[in-house]
C-alpha cells in the first residue's frame, strides 16, 4: 500500500482534532474529486512499520481526537490489507482514540454485503472503525455546508451500532442535516 499524506493536525475530516492518512488508489474516480492525484495506486510513499510508529506517535497527545482514514479509498482492498495492522495496533495503544473512515463504497450494498462476507480484513478493519461516512462524492449534490461531509447522499454511519443493531444508525453529532436524515 502507498499512501499520499499524513495530516498531523486536520479539523476538516471529522471532529476535534484528528491526524488525517490520505492512502493511495481509488478505482471510484468521481467526478469533481478534490484528490484525484491519490486515485494512482502507487502514488507517493510505501506504507511501512514505521509508518504506523510515526501515526501512532502523532495520535500520542491529549489534543488528538482521532484518526481518518481518507484518500483515494481506503477500503479498496489492497489499502485494506494495509490498514489492518495500523488499526489494530492504534486499538491496542490508543484505545480511546476514535477511527473515522471515509469511503465512496455504500456500507450496506459494498461492505456489509458483499466485503464484509468476502474478507476477514474488511471484518477486522470494520470492527475497529467508529465512524464511517461513505457514498461516492456526488457532484450535482455538493454542499458545502454539510458538516464532515462534501455532498448529500453520504452519510456519517455510526459502525458499531449500524453492526449491533444490522442496519445503518446515523452519528447523534449535533448536525441539523444529519439528524433530518434519521
Amino acid at each position: 500500500m502507498y499512501y499520499a499524506k499524513i495530516k498531523e493536525c486536520d479539523v476538516a475530516n471529522g471532529p476535534g482534532v484528528r491526524v488525517s492518512l490520505f492512502v493511495s488508489g481509488c478505482n471510484h474516480h468521481c467526478k469533481g474529486c478534490f484528490n484525484q492525484v491519490a486515485w494512482d495506486f502507487s502514488y507517493g510513499q510505501p506504507f511501512t512499520e514505521e509508518t504506523i510508529d510515526t501515526i501512532i506517535k502523532d495520535l500520542d497527545k491529549d489534543y488528538i481526537e482521532g484518526i481518518t482514514l481518507l484518500g483515494g479509498e481506503p477500503l479498496e482492498y489492497a489499502n485494506q490489507k494495509g490498514l489492518v495492522p495500523l488499526v489494530r495496533k492504534i486499538k491496542e495503544k490508543l484505545p480511546n482514540k476514535t477511527i473515522w473512515c471515509y469511503t465512496g463504497f455504500d456500507f450496506e450494498k459494498d461492505v456489509i454485503g458483499k466485503m464484509y462476507n468476502n474478507w476477514e480484513e474488511t471484518r477486522e478493519l470494520i470492527s475497529n472503525i467508529d465512524v464511517i461516512v461513505d457514498g461516492k462524492f456526488e457532484e450535482s449534490q455538493k454542499n458545502i455546508s454539510l458538516k464532515f461531509r462534501g455532498s448529500e447522499n453520504q452519510r456519517i454511519i455510526d459502525v458499531k451500532k449500524s453492526l449491533a443493531n444490522n442496519k445503518v444508525i446515523w452519528t447523534d453529532m449535533d448536525d441539523e442535516e444529519i439528524k433530518r436524515a434519521n
